[in-house]
């Protein structure tokens, strides 16, 4: 099977909204009439901030405008978005502009695979989190979820609600990572938050967080049971970041709009120095990626 990945160049809140619970063994979502093993292709970006396409501080409208123009005439099967998707959750006209700018992707009949970030919930936590539920039903409710698409597994985590190992959350995440539906050859796990990360300037110091790195080795630990590649895709840094670590390949993808952050000076003599093999540019433009 050859999957098709296109990417687009810490905490949890808690905040108590009324949500559904996925079943902590098998899928929350099924994509039906999948050939097994046929080509997939997916577009995975992140921190797009719609909002008024006059707001030219916070976000970059024609960037943001392009990038989701682009990802239609791909006309992949799924886009996964890696958080920060509104700039403001609470606002239902960012909500607006977001169905707006992706009306496209409707017409393609895309499936459309979100998580949460920081910005989902800015403006008031409840009428974020309600926003984000209604403009996405395709979740049933959940703010996290597990999907099946062929032989590829999605599992997104919301950045939201306390994902420790004796939370709610985080006992599905490793009843998910324990019953990983025979013949996946893929799993993709989503979260806002990067789990690796080069140095970065002041703006995003201090990642990846305690938090984080917790998921990252329940992750490592699981994956050497595994037949399957496990990818972890993450956005918040407004850069593209590629990494592989102990077999596992980590992603961030936050150039869907949002500014990109400035790459230190230190980051870069790491680059050459740190022997983890990444991958990382500012460019938003969309890079292409194949597994096989």
């Amino acid at each position: 099977m050859r999957v098709c990945l296109s990417i687009c160049a810490c905490v949890a809140f808690n905040f108590f909204v009324q949500a559904q619970i996925p079943p902590p063994i098998g899928p929350t979502i099924t994509v039906p009439g999948i050939t097994w093993g046929a080509p997939i292709k997916l577009v995975v970006y992140g921190d797009t901030r719609f909002t008024d396409p006059s707001d030219v501080t916070d976000t970059n409208p024609k960037a943001r405008q392009f990038l989701a123009k682009q990802v239609a005439d791909e006309k992949p099967l799924a886009v996964f978005l890696t958080g920060d998707t509104p700039f403001t959750g609470a606002d239902p006209a960012d909500w607006k502009v977001f169905q707006q700018e992706t009306s496209a992707w409707r017409e393609e009949h895309l499936y459309i695979f979100p998580t949460t970030g920081n910005h989902e919930t800015k403006g008031g936590a409840a009428a974020g989190i309600a926003n984000y539920l209604a403009n996405f039903p395709q979740l049933k409710g959940c703010r996290y979820y597990s999907a099946q698409i062929g032989n590829l597994y999605l599992i997104a985590i919301d950045v939201t609600q306390y994902n420790y190992k004796q939370s709610p959350q985080g006992r599905w995440f490793q009843s998910q990572l324990e019953h990983i539906p025979p013949g996946i050859d893929f799993v993709f796990i989503m979260d806002h938050m990067p789990w690796m990360a080069d140095l970065q300037s002041q703006i995003a110091a201090g990642l990846p967080g305690p938090n984080e790195l917790a998921l990252r080795d329940l992750v490592e630990a699981e994956a050497e049971k595994s037949r399957a590649k496990f990818i972890v895709l993450n956005g918040h840094i407004h850069n593209y970041e590629r990494f592989e670590r102990k077999g596992i390949t980590y992603i961030i993808s936050g150039g869907g709009g949002a500014k990109p952050y400035p790459i230190s000076c230190v980051a870069m003599r790491n680059f050459t120095e740190n022997p983890i093999r990444r991958n990382r540019h500012r460019s938003s433009t969309t890079t292409m990626w194949s597994f096989r």
